[in-house]
């Protein structure tokens, strides 16, 4: 096995660790040295990967957030008008929800976190404000193709990505409440009747 790759090894179960411990007791409540040791690996080791914990910390979100920006743009390039789009973005939001319903604890701690430390703070908010100006593109397309009315973009955008944090934020704090699957879609067409042209509703 290559250096390169007993690096990766090692970073990926520093990496594991850590979301298992800030699941299990929170980030506050979380060390360097314990990561370590659930890791299996040194103190040493860990810093060659990561300057702090919070650096940690904010890699977990960002993987996260790395790994829907990727589905995002699959979406995107598939070439459809922007209410069959934004129907199929809806199927993305459900299986995030369906993640987030396996890490409950972990989606809390990035949001009290952010709460409290600016710099995990501007990372977090900085997704949200790129699926706004993204959703807000989207729309604005379907409002030049016909498909969408006339409505403020950004605004429509904005309203979009809360929609989907709020079901994000019910379905992490209440995961059996809901089919959140199906109110997801149930929602999502709820908003693109309120958006689509006469034309498209007729």
């Amino acid at each position: 096995m290559t250096t390169r790759a007993r690096s990766e090894i090692t970073r990926s179960q520093i990496l594991d660790a850590a979301r298992d411990c800030f699941v299990e007791q929170g980030y506050d409540a979380t060390g360097v040295a314990e990561i370590c040791q659930r890791a299996g690996v040194s103190k040493g080791a860990f810093y060659h990967h990561f300057p702090t914990k919070q650096a940690l910390f904010l890699e977990l979100f960002n993987l996260w957030i790395a790994g829907i920006s990727a589905q995002v743009q699959n979406i995107q390039s598939i070439g459809a008008t922007a209410p069959e789009t934004l129907e199929t973005l809806s199927l993305l939001i459900g299986r995030v929800l369906k993640d987030a319903s396996g890490q409950v604890q972990m989606f809390l701690e990035f949001w009290t976190q952010a709460a409290r430390d600016p710099a995990i703070w501007q990372a977090t908010i900085a997704p949200y404000h790129t699926y706004q100006r993204l959703f807000a593109d989207l729309i604005e397309r379907g409002i030049v193709e016909g498909s969408l009315r006339p409505v403020d973009p950004m605004v429509a955008g904005q309203a979009v990505v809360s929609l989907g944090v709020g079901l994000l934020l019910q379905a992490t704090l209440d995961p059996q409440g809901a089919d959140w699957d199906k109110v997801t879609r149930q929602s999502v067409q709820i908003l693109l009747d309120g958006l689509k042209s006469k034309e498209e509703q007729e």
